[in-house]
């Protein structure tokens, strides 16, 4: 973060069916009620390019590709949304909230996929600028529970279909991400808070809410 920038980047992480995008979708409305400036995002999407690349990632569970492939792609569509989207809306001074950032590249990609880390970190780091949020909230959840919760849903998508220790593994990443020696040794990610996400979702929202008036009481205390 610079001294230049007024707005506020908050992520929202976890595993499948941890309950992101509700969670993001209830910031963004309570937000508006209080008549603040404020963007919804996610990842992959939140641009026309990102949106085609969201589609050739998730739409079609049978698509195969090479992990460098589906790691490269998303970075894409997250160059794309920080430099298009993310950054001029920092810089009016509007809250983002965004579903999904680094850290779903680090758990899916490099702890899911197998890739080298250095060199998915690097390619973070060009696609974003350097850009650190201020802050990631870690919504925690079991793989097993998670599953549950997108097969309500419905059918899954491609990332949703891959094997149970695929998925075993991505959560046991998000697990170490709270952590302190994690965040210090990844400074480009920013603080990461965990919340729990085995809640309702009023309760979550409230702990999100709780979590972000005690770092920014100007603008979520009640």
């Amino acid at each position: 973060m610079t001294s230049a920038r007024r707005g506020l980047l908050l992520v929202v992480e976890g595993p499948e069916g941890a309950g992101k995008s509700t969670q993001v979708r209830r910031l963004g409305a309570w937000l508006n009620r209080r008549g603040r400036r404020h963007a919804e995002l996610r990842e992959p999407g939140g641009t026309p390019l990102g949106e085609r690349i969201r589609e050739i990632l998730l739409d079609d569970p049978a698509r195969e590709m090479s992990a460098a492939a589906e790691a490269a792609l998303f970075i894409a569509s997250r160059a794309e949304l920080v430099d298009r989207v993310v950054k001029p809306a920092l810089e009016r001074g509007t809250v983002v909230t965004l579903d999904r950032f680094f850290l779903s590249t680090y758990a899916y990609q490099v702890h899911g996929r197998g890739l080298p880390e250095d060199e998915v970190r690097a390619a973070n780091m060009l696609a974003t600028g350097r850009l650190t949020p201020d802050l990631t909230i870690l919504l925690r959840l079991s793989s097993e529970e998670g599953l549950k919760r997108a097969d309500a849903r419905g059918a899954r998508d491609r990332m949703e279909s891959v094997g149970d220790e695929f998925h075993q593994r991505v959560q046991q990443a998000f697990e170490r991400f709270a952590s302190r020696e994690w965040q210090h040794a990844h400074p480009e990610c920013g603080p990461i808070v965990a919340v729990e996400a085995g809640e309702s979702e009023d309760r979550v929202e409230r702990s999100i809410l709780a979590l972000l008036a005690s770092r920014w009481p100007d603008i979520f205390a009640e």
